[in-house]
């Protein structure tokens, strides 16, 4: 008798130290919220931009600094760089100075240390005033280039987007004598040559085509290779939903958006909103083409006619079957939905011989994770202290992605979190990704809960 219970009880031992090693824990699915908040998040690289003007002389940049806020993330730079230039000066081209190029370094640190994004144009229009034929020669401007662009690849994850600009009133690269493809396909190319990874936007497609050396008639199907330096050229539209073709935008806007959302698929898109009585920019009319065309930002300021036409006009059954925003207005749901906007719709957490994570996400925004994200995660015990911390596979916006890690960790409960990040700073993570599920974001972490594991 006393034998078979002494079996019993190493059986119990046995089958509990069993239990212990092969520790499965996993959260209920009621303990995280998988359905989407309609919280507005300053996700970086997209959104609503604000401007900032930027004006540039021999002794430096001044700008006003008091415009970046907390509430907005991304920032269009207008740059303005017509002292550099006979027709505005008076007196000769010049190249830009050692003191301007470094305030503009001055102006991308500052926001990067505020880890706000830009988006950056340069124009050789005073002031930003509308003016035209006030660019230096063909030389110069492609000398202006190469001068910024090593200033632009030191802030990579501060740089959205460079809209290539320079040519004509406002940089629209229109109007001006010069605004053809002799100028221009140059300007592409110095470009796309003297950055690394950096998205270069142009005016119009036909201006893509030209430097491709294709036409609209080539278009249909076109591919542009993911090695081929043209695969960072795309477009910004400041003639955005004003007719049927956006200003002179487009020639054939059904089949050019085709094309171009290859594209923008993997490139930032946006611009300005036009002309407050084009009916393209009824909410009922322009989410179909915003999903299609992968819309990431837009001027809030321009034009606030249409701006406000959102914020007055409510999303319902007609827009579209996404019931969680019926009632809230058209402004809410397009700035909840400009680029990328991921939701945790499932997450498994299991420890056996090592910690793994398994999330399912959803995209539902109009366009795409444009730059891949660094990854970790975060182990926190029950004081909010981090314990633990295990660099994991980037992140490049898949919905569908597996974590593991071994775990060297005392016994107790820790909460897991994941930190996806554009580059650290001091050690610390800066431009953060966060999920748009309600109550998992931790913003002195800056990183997404998914869930909580006991270790026994």
């Amino acid at each position: 008798m006393t034998k078979k219970i002494l079996i019993a009880a190493v059986c119990v031992l046995v089958a509990s130290v069993i239990a212990i090693i092969t520790l499965c824990c996993f959260l209920p699915k009621s303990a995280l919220p998988y359905e989407e908040s309609t919280e507005a998040i300053n996700n970086p690289d997209q959104g609503f931009y604000r401007p900032i003007y930027v004006r540039v002389k021999e002794d430096g940049a001044t700008y006003n600094k008091n415009i970046v806020n907390a509430s907005t993330q991304l920032y269009h730079l207008r740059i303005d760089i017509s002292d550099f230039s006979a027709a505005v000066n008076g007196s000769a081209d010049k190249p830009l100075t050692d003191k301007s190029l470094e305030d503009l370094n001055s102006l991308l640190s500052y926001l990067k240390e505020k880890e706000k994004n830009a988006v950056v144009r340069f124009a050789y229009d005073p002031s930003y005033g509308g003016a035209k034929d006030k660019e230096p020669a063909k030389e110069i401007i492609l000398k202006h280039i190469q001068q910024v662009c090593p200033i632009l690849n030191k802030y990579q994850a501060t740089v959205t987007a460079i809209e290539a600009g320079l040519i004509g009133p406002w940089g629209e690269m229109h109007s001006s004598k010069i605004a053809n493809a002799e100028y221009i396909s140059p300007i592409i190319e110095t470009f796309l040559t003297n950055t690394a990874n950096l998205p270069v936007l142009v005016r119009t497609p036909k201006m893509i085509y030209n430097y491709l050396g294709i036409k609209l008639a080539d278009i249909d199907g076109y591919e542009i290779s993911a090695t081929d330096k043209a695969y960072r050229l795309g477009l910004y539209n400041d003639g955005y939903l004003g007719s049927d073709s956006d200003l002179g935008t487009y020639t054939d806007r059904e089949r050019e958006i085709e094309f171009l959302s290859k594209q923008t698929n993997h490139l930032p898109y946006g611009g300005e909103v036009v002309i407050p009585n084009s009916p393209l920019h009824d909410i009922e009319t322009c989410l179909p083409e915003m999903f299609k065309i992968n819309l990431s930002y837009l001027n809030i300021e321009w034009n606030n006619q249409v701006i406000d036409k959102w914020k007055s006009t409510v999303y319902t059954a007609k827009c579209g079957d996404e019931k969680i925003y019926y009632g809230k207005t058209a402004f809410e749901y397009i700035q909840n939905r400009m680029g990328y906007r991921f939701v945790v719709t499932n997450s498994k957490l299991q420890y056996k011989d090592k910690f793994t994570a398994n999330l399912t996400l959803k995209n539902l925004g109009f366009g795409n994770l444009n730059k891949t994200k660094y990854a970790k995660l975060l182990f926190v015990d029950g004081s909010g202290e981090v314990k633990l911390t295990k660099q994991v596979e980037d992140f490049t916006g898949a919905e569908s992605v597996s974590y593991s890690a071994d775990l060297n960790l005392a016994g107790g409960k820790y909460e897991v979190y994941l930190c996806l990040y554009g580059e650290e700073v001091d050690g610390k993570p800066t431009y953060a990704l966060q999920f748009a599920n309600k109550d998992i974001w931790n913003a002195t972490l800056k990183a997404n809960k998914l869930g909580e594991i006991e270790i026994k």
